[in-house]
């Protein structure tokens, strides 16, 4: 008969591990039956398949662990896949919005070489004619000041350009100039005849001026704003009005 793994506590921190083999012997009298007990210390032996068992299972819950962090590796991997796909989809878009924004960078520089040709333009014929002229919007602030007006007045032009209308502080009386303004934007025809107002000029000088309002039309044939032209005119000895030598008719 076997009793295997036997514990016997040696003390209360040693515990030792038996295989007990009981063997019945031979009688060679009456005097009863005899027996052989082998005791055999596996004590090393079962710690040896205690610590065995426990590697098995670190082992197992390690490929468990690994399995699972291949599995997430491969998840990510497609993931970063998909970034990457994405990304490049992005990098096209982004260079397509690129090549766009750089030919409307240079459609918008050839656009201000234009205007720039064109304001240039416009400031050559105002600063040529003998007439003053002064463009105002439809909330009568000044857009367009030439030089005959800062002549006539003595105010430059980037002094008088952003400015409300009835804010110039010219010898002229410009509320008097308003309500021509006012019936050019609203669409009347404008006056056929020349206003003619007593004004100041930048000599401190008493003179009269000639007040002529034209619309400004934009493409919608609606006033944009107003074109006034003021001229100085000189009163005959006959009393009749005459131009300026030199001023514009």
């Amino acid at each position: 008969m076997w009793q295997h793994e036997a514990e016997y506590p040696r003390s209360t921190s040693e515990t030792l591990v038996f295989d007990i083999q009981i063997v019945p012997l031979e009688a060679h009298s009456d005097d009863g039956v005899s027996i052989a007990l082998f005791f055999t210390d596996v004590t090393r032996y079962r710690r040896m398949t205690v610590e065995l068992q426990s590697a098995h299972r670190q082992v197992e819950t390690t490929n468990e662990e690994l399995q699972s962090t291949v599995e997430e590796l491969e998840t990510t991997n497609e993931e970063l896949q998909s970034t990457v796909e994405e990304l490049e989809t992005t990098n096209e878009e982004l260079q397509s919005t690129n090549d766009e924004l750089q030919s409307m960078n240079d459609e918008m520089r050839e656009r201000t070489g234009q205007l720039d040709h064109a304001n240039d333009f416009l400031e050559s014929v105002l600063g040529s004619l003998r007439t003053a002229v002064i463009v105002v919007d439809t909330e009568l602030i000044m857009q367009a000041w030439n030089g005959r007006a800062d002549d006539l007045w003595g105010v430059r032009s980037d002094e008088a350009v952003g400015q409300h209308l009835l804010n110039l502080d010219i010898g002229l009386a410009t509320d008097r100039v308003r309500p021509l303004v006012r019936d050019v934007l609203q669409g009347t025809a404008p006056r056929e005849d020349p206003l003619r107002l007593e004004a100041i000029n930048r000599r401190g000088r008493p003179v009269q001026i000639s007040v002529a309002v034209s619309p400004l039309t934009g493409r919608e044939s609606r006033p944009d704003g107003a074109i006034i032209l003021m001229d100085h005119v000189d009163v005959a000895t006959s009393g009749e009005a005459a131009p300026e030598p030199g001023a514009a008719t």
